[in-house]
């Protein structure tokens, strides 16, 4: 079951209420539950250029976060082909930009199943409807839901996926109003920021919302508006991943980012260094990450 906390303020949720979000995992034996608790829990960050998606999966559920820019959609459908996905149980758009929702049209073109749709509830595009997610979901006849801060959805026993933030919308700035998640497993959890830049980083870090965690997506391409100390410090991932290509944007990674990630210990990853893009395995509270490379046929 899958619940949701309304967040009424920045630094506390006040009440919680019960919600029906797609549960994609059932409660079954207890030899089910510890087979659950031992799945391989494993992201890939695909080579998308200076865009974001990430492939993750949990056992034998498959999650997208973002889908690339529409330039970069054929890179994103080779990194899927190669990982021998022939189904997504959900694909989280984190907001608007082009880079992260342009790739979502020829997803849905592809004959990928996909099962769910989500999206942030709070976004600047000028009514719901009009949200490019929303749009093709509809074209496509794809289920799909709005997230809120507190909200999470179960896929496994002992697994969650965690909606931080936003927590508020930020009228100025849509990466503000990026989709944060944590992911929680027995083999240790991953932090997905989107395009967060440092304004939501503090908010989510004066709500007490931001823990350790070993893997973390670096925010907005590592650039130099996102990734503060405080925000980092707390984080303090055992691996780093940014998401970009520094040909298409010359000042990502920015350096200042990258000399707080390795003064907390994180090890760092581009993804413009691997043909199809950064796999990070997690086991026993540890993560380890290689760049996955095509084979040259």
């Amino acid at each position: 079951m899958a619940k949701r906390m309304e967040a009424l303020a920045l630094s506390v949720f006040v009440w919680a209420a019960c919600i029906s979000l797609p549960l994609l995992g059932a409660r079954g034996s207890k030899a089910e539950a510890k087979e659950q608790a031992g799945a391989t829990v494993r992201i890939t960050f695909i080579n998308v250029g200076k865009a974001d998606a990430a492939l993750l999966c949990l056992g034998d559920l498959r999650y997208l976060i973002d889908t690339g820019a529409k330039e970069s959609a054929d890179a994103l459908l080779r990194a899927l082909v190669f990982e021998q996905v022939d189904r997504l149980d959900g694909v989280f758009i984190t907001h608007t930009d082009k880079d992260h929702v342009g790739g979502l049209k020829a997803l849905l073109k592809s004959g990928i199943a996909v099962t769910q749709l989500y999206a942030p509830y709070y976004h600047n595009e000028s009514s719901n409807e009009k949200h490019p997610a929303v749009k093709l979901a509809e074209k496509y006849t794809v289920p799909f839901t709005w997230l809120r801060a507190g909200d999470t959805i179960e896929p496994l026993q002992g697994m969650r996926l965690q909606v931080l933030g936003p927590l508020r919308q930020d009228t100025a700035n849509e990466n503000n109003n990026s989709l944060v998640l944590r992911v929680n497993t027995p083999q240790g959890d991953l932090l997905l920021t989107g395009d967060m830049e440092t304004p939501e980083e503090a908010e989510l870090l004066a709500a007490g919302l931001v823990q350790p965690a070993a893997v973390l997506k670096v925010g907005h391409h590592g650039e130099g508006d996102a990734s503060s100390a405080a925000f980092l410090y707390t984080v303090k991932p055992q691996i780093a991943v940014i998401s970009t290509d520094s040909t298409a944007e010359a000042d990502t990674p920015d350096p200042g980012v990258m000399s707080k990630l390795w003064n907390i210990g994180a090890e760092v990853f581009l993804t413009q260094k691997a043909t199809c893009g950064v796999q990070v395995t997690l086991k026993d509270g540890n993560a380890v990450g290689q760049l996955i490379q095509y084979t040259v046929q």
